[in-house]
């Protein structure tokens, strides 16, 4: 049976242009700090690397400081600041936030103080998109950057997330893009690394994937493969609709990712869905999976005023670059053999 991965947001799989500029990297021997030229070799990689995520993400005049994950940029971001936020926001966010921005039903957030916000870009579950209003604080660009069109200059937020391991990168390496010149207080404090920002030493592998990652993401995005993923994803949800007149499909009538589909049927667990789609061969998601493998009901969704017992049953079909035709009409016919068999069980 070939599996079948649809949980592209949750990550995606490493990318040959990262896997071979990682696997070329591990030959090299010195420390980013060491002034010979084995650390001078390092630093090199690394400040290319940097320049490549700068143009892949129209971040050109703006530092780039490297951390482990977007989890860790959004505290460096934010621990000391008093800044609202909206319940949709990821986990790694919320922890930050006061959540005092109100969310709609059709998952819009609106913001009154620019300065003192925090706003996604795009949504991991619903994939809905937000337009971000000038002066914002930070945005959470990790869905969005590598499948839509963004340049963090034109974005007119002071600081942004990012992650490798959702472009084709590695995991366990992102980065905090941020204005030159903003005032950052260091969360990570010893040897000065990253511009006196965030000590350690750099992880040299994972910042190098990252690079050819955003690279080639910014190539597939001018070549017109997300225009596509669009398309499977459109013939995935009339599929699905045809066959299931009780689903609800979230944001339909929304601008979203190009590649996300999170739907709702009244009576089924998404926990089930999941694990039943699994043994079926297709890997899809209740959610984000930044929860340690716990299932729940979605915040993201009961933000939007759906009722808790209603948002458990929804999941996310999140397709990537690599997902053909054949893929999405299969999942569509397996998934809906399982839910007429639950219509009937529940008759």
């Amino acid at each position: 049976m070939k599996r079948v991965y649809l949980d592209h947001n949750a990550t995606a799989p490493l990318g040959p242009e990262a896997r071979a500029a990682m696997s070329a990297a591990m030959d090299l021997v010195g420390n980013p700090s060491s002034v010979h030229a084995e650390g001078r070799a390092a630093k090199a990689v690394v400040e290319n690397a940097r320049a490549q995520i700068a143009t892949a993400f129209g971040a050109d005049g703006a530092d780039i400081i490297f951390t482990s994950g977007a989890t860790e940029a959004a505290a460096l971001a934010m621990a000391g600041r008093d800044l609202q936020g909206a319940a949709i926001e990821h986990d790694a966010v919320r922890a930050w936030t006061s959540e005092v921005l109100p969310t709609s039903t059709e998952g819009r957030i609106a913001v009154s103080q620019a300065s003192q916000s925090t706003l996604q870009l795009a949504n991991s579950e619903t994939g809905i998109v937000q337009a971000l209003p000038s002066g914002l604080a930070v945005t959470d660009t990790t869905q969005a950057f590598g499948k839509l069109p963004i340049a963090f200059n034109w974005l007119g937020a002071e600081m942004a997330l990012i992650s490798a391991h959702k472009i084709g990168g590695p995991k366990g390496i992102g980065a905090l893009v941020m204005k030159r010149g903003t005032d950052l207080a260091a969360q990570i404090k010893g040897g000065g690394q990253e511009m006196g920002r965030r000590s350690g030493t750099e992880n040299v592998i994972g910042i190098v994937g990252f690079g050819a990652a955003a690279q080639a993401a910014s190539k597939a995005l001018a070549d017109g493969v997300w225009e596509k993923v669009s398309e499977l994803r459109n013939i995935l949800e009339d599929a699905l609709e045809a066959g299931s007149k009780a689903t609800i499909f979230v944001g339909k009538d929304q601008e979203r990712l190009p590649n996300t589909s999170c739907f709702v049927t009244p009576g089924w667990k998404g926990e089930t869905q999941v694990m039943q789609m699994d043994l079926s061969g297709f890997a899809i998601s209740a959610g984000s999976a930044c929860s340690s493998g716990k299932v729940r009901a979605s915040a993201v969704l009961t933000a939007m005023g759906f009722d808790g017992q209603t948002a458990a049953n929804a999941i996310r079909v999140s397709l990537g670059p690599e997902t053909t035709e054949e893929d999405v009409l299969r999942f569509a016919e397996t998934w809906l053999e399982k839910e007429k068999k639950h219509r009937a069980r529940a008759a």
